[in-house]
């Protein structure tokens, strides 16, 4: 069993769902000296998230992006937490929905998503800033 762990960092990027699995994989060849395994992407903050979804039409990152600023609106008055931002509480409920980490097979040294699978960086606030990723990754 081998484990391979890195840290990098993602550009700031505006608020949307934004597919990273292209930088995600070319800071992380080590994966190429797995034949089988796993690798966890955590992300190491509270107002932006991680989810797998379609990687061919941008028209699916708006509508998420759309739905959820529906699901959970800004500016509520039963949030206490308001001292960032009408942004900010509206972004840790939304990284809590969808969370903080992804989960994906290693098969012969790449990631096996399917092919429309990619991953998102979901970034909740307007201008969150730079984002930092743990790459974790063991197998055979």
């Amino acid at each position: 069993m081998k484990f391979l762990q890195k840290e990098i960092r993602l550009k700031a990027r505006n608020r949307g769902f934004h597919l990273i699995t292209d930088e995600i994989t070319s800071n992380f060849g080590e994966i190429s000296e797995l034949n089988t395994g796993m690798m966890q992407v955590f992300i190491k903050h509270t107002s932006a998230s991680l989810t797998i979804n379609e990687n061919a039409d941008p028209s699916v990152r708006t509508d998420l992006e759309s739905h959820m600023n529906e699901l959970v609106p800004e500016e509520q008055s039963y949030y206490t937490h308001t001292y960032e931002g009408p942004d900010d509480m509206p972004a840790h409920i939304k990284a809590s929905l969808l969370g903080s980490t992804v989960l994906v097979p290693i098969t012969n040294g790449k990631l096996n998503l399917g092919i429309w699978q990619g991953i998102y960086l979901c970034e909740h606030r307007d201008c969150g800033g730079s984002r930092g990723l743990v790459l974790s990754a063991w197998g055979y």
